[in-house]
């Protein structure tokens, strides 16, 4: 009984600090709401990065204690949206694909929840069974969303099978809007 007690209370304290975490994660971000940040794509390089030649924008649309919309332009494409979710199972990242209309794509809302290791500065996401069934390519990605410790540089983070497979980084010292 008195193990299962420590068991209990251990647990207990290890997803309270695991939501502080994230908590203060989601926090940090809340403080560039309303601005908008230019990025560059730094992998794949050349002709193999499927953005060459094109503005990468993010706008921190929509912020909240619990929730944090951010809009990612590519050129003039405005389809995507991250979004990032804290609730009862914890933080939660989906990339929210649009037509120019407004309708959900049918290839949207990917992503997945934070995994423990993640910190207030740097969050990983693997892939969920929703994923995993929309793409079954994606099943083994990794996203992963890094603030630099002067909290100046945001880095958005792929990997699959534990490859890197896309990297982007914003500047958050030059604000496009406020």
């Amino acid at each position: 009984m008195r193990i299962l007690l420590i068991f209990l209370l251990s647990f207990s304290f290890t997803e309270a600090l695991t939501q502080s975490v994230e908590r203060e994660f989601l926090s940090n971000l809340n403080k560039f709401c309303k601005q908008s940040f230019s990025g560059t794509a730094v992998f794949p390089e050349g002709d193999k990065n499927p953005f060459a030649g094109q503005a990468l924008t993010i706008h921190f649309a929509a912020c909240s204690e619990n929730e944090v919309r951010i809009p990612f332009q590519v050129g003039e494409d405005k389809s995507r949206t991250w979004v990032l979710t804290l609730n009862e199972n914890g933080l939660l990242f989906k990339h929210d694909h649009r037509h120019d209309d407004g309708t959900p794509d049918e290839i949207t809302m990917y992503g997945g929840y934070a995994s423990s290791k993640g910190n207030t500065l740097e969050q990983f996401f693997p892939a969920d069974e929703y994923t995993a069934k929309l793409i079954p390519a994606a099943a083994t990605n990794e996203w992963t969303l890094a603030l630099s410790a002067d909290k100046k540089m945001l880095s958005y983070i792929l990997k699959r099978d534990g490859q890197l497979r896309f990297h982007a980084t914003f500047d958050l010292t030059k604000p496009l809007t406020k």
